[in-house]
């Protein structure tokens, strides 16, 4: 064996060294890259995320902007309800009355209310006798025996007038149905 330089086994070393720095770097630089990429895409995702969410916002209060405005006078509208039926029932009496000038004005002032509720968007339900009972759409208020065999669950006679706002029923009609 021959005597090695002290030089000779430190070159090695320091090439060693300088290969495993260069590496590392090497390294380093793609972990940083990648690093980089990953935050990017992160970022990417976070940013598509929270642009989804926000249209979803947008479309839910335009939605319920909408049903506000179709519905901003419900109240007002189911108060006036009453009213409406009151007129119907003087349309009756009044119509058994003598003066024709007091009918007139009467009916012009009852389809003047009912023309205005309706450009609301008040609509009176069309239910009648012999219609088909349905839990979803009619108030029983009483069952009596029907008259016939065919009249079994159906109406017998509408108590009360139903009406709609838009597809929305703020008041059901009562009925009686044949049992």
């Amino acid at each position: 064996m021959a005597k090695k330089n002290k030089n000779e086994v430190e070159e090695p070393v320091e090439e060693q060294a300088v290969a495993q720095e260069q590496e590392e770097n090497q390294t380093d630089e793609r972990t940083v890259e990648e690093i980089l990429a990953e935050d990017l895409q992160k970022e990417k995702d976070r940013f598509l995320r929270l642009f989804a969410e926000f249209e979803n916002y947008k479309r839910r209060t335009a939605k319920e902007r909408i049903e506000l405005f179709k519905t901003a006078g419900e109240g007002v509208l189911k108060d006036l309800i009453p009213v409406m039926d009151d007129f119907d029932r003087a349309m009756v009496e009044i119509g058994k009355s003598e003066d024709k000038q007091l009918a007139d004005g009467v009916i012009l002032i009852h389809n003047k209310l009912r023309n205005t509720l309706n450009s609301k968007g008040l609509t009176l339900m069309e239910v009648s006798a012999g219609d088909t009972f349905n839990a979803d759409d009619h108030e029983a208020v009483t069952q009596i025996p029907a008259p016939s065999d065919e009249m079994k669950g159906k109406i017998i006679d509408v108590i009360e007038k139903g009406y709609k706002l838009g597809d929305k029923i703020v008041r059901f009609p009562k009925v009686v149905i044949g049992q």
